[in-house]
């Protein structure tokens, strides 16, 4: 039996090496199936343009899936909203409707639904490849809408080769990136969001929230309309010259991308689509999503894997995104959701409670994608650690490029809740930052949108609390203030430093934005007030916030330039736990940490290469809100502590709660 790519890498997953081959010809032999009379899987993953509203010379034609439905009718502007023997679909095989209406009787803008027959049943659907949906704002209703512009939109960018180099991500949602009390607009990001994004240097944009949803408090993970962009935010011309602007700059835009679950709404959601529980989700028990109120996609369905992958290449094809971030994949993994389990051993892995039907469409679904765009980028929103999910297909992988590092914000929030500072355990923290796949790349954070959200605490907001709202005049002197100032860079800092191949944040989040997200809802009497980001503060330079902002700048500009995080591993000098002082190097950066709440320390030696180190980046440096305690322009030369053959050391001032980056010169040692 030949031997996986990943076990041949770790060893101690050779007991399940037959579960991760048959799991690797399952997928192959679902592709073989599904790709009968194409030439690919990305000829096969082409259902948008047969499904849906199309435009030809001559007429309009309509076809949908609907296999349990006994009559159709197309109903809009068009008919009056009556049903009208001409405006009925005609069945053909497989379950597929089509009619074909002639072109001056549909417009671009008009709306449309249909009208669904079943036995014993009726209702008002929304096609399931809808790309456009708009909401009535009287009647809260949704409409289907005829979406063909006199003017295309003309791309003049390419895509951005998100292989070439380490990504830094800046998670964002378009409705909440307004400073205004309202929803905001692609076209408003584009215009005030995207240049902040390229001057703090960051080069990926993972926007949130794109497919439809009818909830805006959703955060955009109840979808209803997978092909369709959110209308709250613009119309699909905006989307398209937000990405392009995007590429200009030379930033990949990422679209999270959620196929883990649907909503359960009927009149504008798949659910009964054509009377059936089952058309599209599982039947059932397995049906609902026993925590997200959502159904569950069957995976096993042909039908669905043709309706999800052709949505993975439409975003590609149709908004040129650059990748995507999947959501819920520990969700879609297991039948329990992950929800029961610990994961403490190899055994959860394989032991016949993972939904083998969906490890299937991952194989497919990144394979697609890859062959669709070879520079895409795929990241998987992952928690239970399965072993393969980044690893290539060749070597019996799961092929995403990514995971999510999602027990490294975990960890912080734990350790800020829990522990007082002078008990952080500097070993273990270490080991949380650092532990990982050695051969599958992770995108590592601080915090992401989950611990902004109402009824959680961000990072800053954990450190600061009500202080933040009285202190953070630079006039104003606090030391609940000063200690998280300093941590939150350090916290940053040192998550950066040992990140996996990628970093993200989310926005705002960089320099320490107050507060917490709640979109408007009833509990809050439909306010903005919290869905909305006071960009304000990080522009006032009489308040602090905008030193989190400029240290965060200078330190992700450094790790870009540099390209630091090519280099896959870290090297561990010290991690003296009494002292809670870490020091580790990677490529030709040392990081150095004095996590001490109360101690500094002088003449500090840390065993390192020989030669000359020169300070580039220092939390502590008053251009960031720091106290200036170190001399950055003294160029610090290794020592060797007696005979030739001795180990060399750099000896340090290390302020408390000061994390510096120093770059290795590489000169003659000096003995």
């Amino acid at each position: 039996m030949p031997v996986p790519g990943i076990v041949a890498k770790d060893p101690w997953l050779a007991p399940f090496s037959e579960v991760i081959l048959t799991r690797a010809e399952k997928a192959k032999r679902k592709e073989k199936e599904l790709i009968s009379g194409h030439r690919d899987i990305n000829d096969f993953a082409t259902g948008y343009l047969f499904f849906g509203l199309h435009k030809s010379l001559s007429h309009w034609i309509f076809r949908e899936w609907a296999p349990n439905a006994s009559v159709i009718y197309m109903i809009g502007d068009f008919s009056d909203w009556k049903e009208k023997p001409e405006f009925q679909l005609k069945k053909l095989l497989h379950g597929i409707w089509e009619i074909k209406i002639p072109l001056s009787l549909m417009h671009h803008g008009d709306l449309y639904k249909l009208s669904v027959y079943w036995s014993g049943g009726h209702g008002f659907r929304l096609p399931s490849y809808t790309n456009r949906v708009i909401q009535d704002e009287k009647t809260k209703n949704f409409d289907a809408q005829v979406w063909n512009p006199p003017r295309p939109y003309a791309w003049k960018n390419g895509t951005v080769k998100t292989h070439e180099k380490p990504l830094f991500i800046y998670e964002a949602h378009i409705g909440m990136a307004t400073e205004e009390e309202k929803t905001g607009t692609f076209s408003e990001f584009r215009e005030l969001i995207l240049p902040r994004i390229v001057k703090a240097g960051y080069n990926a944009i993972q926007l949130m929230a794109i497919q439809e949803h009818p909830y805006y408090g959703s955060f955009g993970y109840h979808v209803s309309n997978f092909f369709a962009v959110s209308s709250r935010f613009g119309t699909p011309e905006e989307l398209k010259r937000l990405v392009d602007e995007a590429h200009g700059k030379g930033i990949a835009v990422i679209m999270d991308l959620v196929h883990s679950h649907s909503v359960k709404n009927e009149l504008e959601g798949l659910a009964l689509f054509d009377g059936t529980p089952y058309q599209y989700f599982h039947d059932g028990p397995r049906r609902e999503h026993v925590a997200w109120d959502s159904l569950c996609f069957n995976y096993n369905k042909n039908e669905v894997l043709h309706f999800l992958l052709s949505n993975c290449k439409f975003w590609l094809d149709e908004y040129r995104f650059d990748g995507f971030r999947f959501d819920g994949v520990t969700s879609m993994l297991y039948y329990d959701h992950g929800l029961s389990r610990n994961f403490t051993s190899y055994d959860m892995y394989y032991d016949g409670g993972q939904d083998e039907d969906a490890i299937t469409y991952f194989v497919l679904a990144n394979k697609l994608i890859h062959q669709v765009n070879p520079h895409a980028v795929t990241i998987a929103e992952e928690m239970s650690g399965m072993p393969g999910l980044a690893a290539s297909l060749d070597d019996g992988g799961y092929g995403f490029d990514y995971r999510m590092a999602m027990g490294v914000p975990d960890y912080w929030i734990k350790i800020i809740k829990e522990v007082p500072d002078e008990n952080w355990d500097i070993s273990q923290l270490y080991y949380e930052l650092t532990s990982k796949r050695k051969d599958e790349k992770t995108v590592s954070y601080a915090e992401s949108h989950d611990q902004a959200l109402v009824g959680d605490k961000t990072i800053v907001f954990r450190l600061m609390d009500k202080e933040m709202y009285f202190f953070m005049n630079k006039a104003s002197q606090n030391l609940i203030v000063d200690r998280g100032m300093a941590l939150h860079k350090m916290i940053r800092l040192v998550t950066i430093a040992a990140a996996g191949g990628a970093y993200l944040n989310f926005m705002g989040n960089e320099f320490g934005h107050p507060e917490w997200i709640d979109f408007p809802r009833e509990g809050n009497n439909w306010s903005h007030h919290y869905a909305r980001r006071q960009w304000h503060l990080v522009d006032d330079p009489l308040l602090k916030y905008h030193f989190l902002g400029d240290f965060d700048r200078d330190m992700v500009m450094l790790f870009k330039k540099e390209d630091i995080l090519t280099q896959d591993y870290c090297y561990l000098h010290l991690d003296n736990r009494g002292d809670q002082v870490l020091a580790f190097s990677r490529k030709d950066y040392l990081f150095v940490f004095n996590f001490n709440p109360f101690k500094s320390f002088k003449d500090y030696g840390i065993k390192v290469e020989g030669g000359k180190y020169k300070i580039v980046l220092n939390t502590d440096n008053t251009k960031y809100g720091g106290f200036g305690n170190i001399d950055e322009s003294v160029i610090h030369y290794t020592q060797r502590m007696g005979k030739v053959s001795a180990p060399d050391y750099l000896k340090l001032y290390l302020p408390s709660r000061t994390g510096i980056v120093l770059k290795h010169l590489i000169t003659p040692r000096i003995y």
